[in-house]
């Protein structure tokens, strides 16, 4: 289960506010418009950014005080956080080492990650010669690999086609299910809020809002909702 509790950010003008509960295996799509807080809340859950005040609890361990590498979380960027000069296979690896002084069972299931996301024999080809449907699929095979309880997803296919987004968002939801792992991901789209299914936590006017199932909250909209909608 992750808590955010009394979870308060403020940089300059801005200012945002999250208290709820995720339950354990859980996908969350978080919601709202442009300049919200969307990718600060998974900053603040990643580690990334700390909140001048409140907590943040992952089955009842606080991580407030952690560093990013020392929590039960994985986190995609847009990017998809792969290093150009790496190939493919030690892109994946470093969810393992960041040595990358891999034995042969861990370099093993690093292929075995690869071949699960459909990759199979790309371990030694570098990020450039891959479309960005593939580098997805890299870093969802490390994702795979670390099977941290918590799994942040920031905009990582925002740049896909639908057809390939409707696709990588299956393969999210797979590798969620073979994990166990908890899923938040941003999206300006409520389309992939829908695909995505479980819940949707709307970020709007300085509040990150309880999750809520997204079949309910698409259907009978807050005003909040209806405004970021209908300017859409």
């Amino acid at each position: 289960m992750l808590a955010l509790e009394g979870i308060v950010v403020e940089q300059g003008n801005f200012r945002l506010t999250a208290d709820f509960v995720v339950e354990a295996g859980a996908r969350v799509a978080v919601l709202g418009p442009s300049g919200a807080g969307k990718s600060t809340l998974l900053s603040v859950v990643a580690g990334f950014l700390a909140p001048d005040a409140g907590r943040v609890l992952c089955d009842g361990q606080d991580l407030t005080g952690l560093e990013p590498g020392e929590r039960p979380v994985s986190i995609v960027f847009q990017d998809n956080n792969l290093f150009p000069h790496l190939t493919v296979a030690q892109n994946v690896g470093l969810g393992v080492k960041p040595s990358l002084r891999l034995s042969q069972e861990e370099a093993a299931k690093v292929e075995a990650s690869l071949k699960r996301v459909g990759l199979e024999g790309f371990g030694g080809r570098r990020p450039a010669e891959l479309s960005g449907g593939q580098a997805s699929r890299v870093a969802l095979a490390r994702v795979l690999l670390r099977a941290r309880p918590v799994m942040l997803l920031d905009e990582p296919f925002a740049a896909l086609g639908p057809a390939l987004r409707t696709e990588m968002l299956e393969l999210v939801r797979e590798v969620a299910a073979e994990t166990g792992a908890t899923v938040l991901m941003v999206t300006h789209d409520p389309g992939d809020a829908a695909r995505l299914g479980g819940q949707t936590v709307l970020v709007a006017d300085g509040m990150a809002r309880a999750p809520v199932e997204t079949q309910a909250l698409l259907a009978d909209p807050p005003p909040e909702l209806q405004e970021y909608l209908g300017a859409g």
